[in-house]
């Protein structure tokens, strides 16, 4: 399916809570969220109705979020339902880690292609401190169960926060010396929270190539590949650098996004969504299809002056 861009439109990242049991500093407010209404939010058949239509438009590629996606009620029941779905190609999930251990062998054995693991820390006490209640220890559990049963390569999402985690980025890419791993590093985007954060807090991908010259840089593989890739000489592993801010993908972006209260998002930078939680199944495809035509050319963020998102993360989806 191509937009109005020319760009094809194959990938759905659908997050099934704005629920988390973390309360990440950049994320969301650290008193939490309040709770909504059990009506107000996507059911698991209206998930598998809206990835049905989706892929009968042509996506073929399908990532599960939240908040975390793991304290969803019938999430490992909602996978195996969707790796049954004829003409989807690849089922992934992102998740803080915090309950993978528990949880990742039945998602392996439900379909489940893929896992990306976010981890900004190495450090249990600043862990602690930038989750607010999260212990690094069921993280590394989780991310040794995951290898465990056979996810590869595992993904871990490291958001660059200036002052916090920056003298830790040698840390995390040596870990792809020893495992074949990729780190990927997120540069802080002006959503929800972060947006009345010092610019100070703003780091730019740059700094990763600066404190580690000696990467190698990858040819780009694959369509709507959003990170520039590296490597360490010898690694087993990879880096990725994904750069929202300093370096914007926009003029290849192939994915839309659908909020867990239902609202499908042509980019994750606009205020601007359509209904899908009070839709009839058959006229989902009309309203995704307006939603692609509509993906805007590009979004205009920046950490100076653009529009805010109204949005926190975990309402939108990872």
């Amino acid at each position: 399916m191509l937009d109005n861009c020319g760009r094809r439109i194959n990938y759905l990242r659908i997050s099934v809570t704005d629920l988390c049991n973390l309360r990440c500093a950049y994320c969301m407010p650290e008193v939490g969220i309040p709770k909504k209404e059990h009506r107000d939010i996507l059911s698991l058949e209206e998930i598998e109705n809206i990835v049905r239509a989706a892929v009968g438009l042509g996506i073929d590629k399908v990532r599960i979020t939240g908040g975390e996606p793991l304290v969803r009620k019938g999430i490992v029941q909602l996978a195996e339902n969707l790796t049954k779905i004829k003409g989807l190609k690849d089922l992934s999930l992102t998740t803080n880690g915090i309950l993978l251990k528990e949880y990742a062998a039945d998602l392996k054995k439900a379909g489940l292609n893929r896992v990306n693991i976010s981890l900004d820390s190495l450090d249990k006490i600043k862990y602690k401190k930038i989750t607010k209640c999260g212990e690094l220890e069921q993280v590394l559990e989780g991310i040794a169960e995951a290898k465990k049963v056979g996810f590869s390569p595992i993904k871990l999402n490291v958001v660059l926060v200036g002052g916090f985690n920056d003298d830790e980025i040698e840390d995390f890419v040596k870990l792809t010396l020893i495992d074949n791993i990729e780190i990927r590093f997120i540069e802080l985007m002006p959503l929800g929270e972060a947006t009345s954060w010092s610019g100070g807090s703003y780091l730019s991908n740059e700094a990763v190539l600066s404190k580690v010259p000696g990467l190698i840089p990858l040819p780009i593989q694959g369509h709507g590949t959003v990170a520039r890739m590296y490597k360490l000489p010898g690694a087993k592993g990879k880096i990725g650098l994904i750069s929202p801010i300093s370096s914007h993908f926009c003029n290849y972006c192939n994915r839309i996004r659908v909020t867990p209260d239902g609202k499908l998002k042509n980019c994750l930078h606009s205020n601007k969504e359509i209904d899908l939680k009070n839709a009839r199944p058959d006229e989902l495809s009309m309203l995704l299809l307006k939603g692609i035509k509509t993906k805007p050319m590009m979004h205009n963020i920046d950490m100076q002056d653009s529009d805010r998102v109204n949005r926190n993360m975990n309402e939108i989806g990872g």
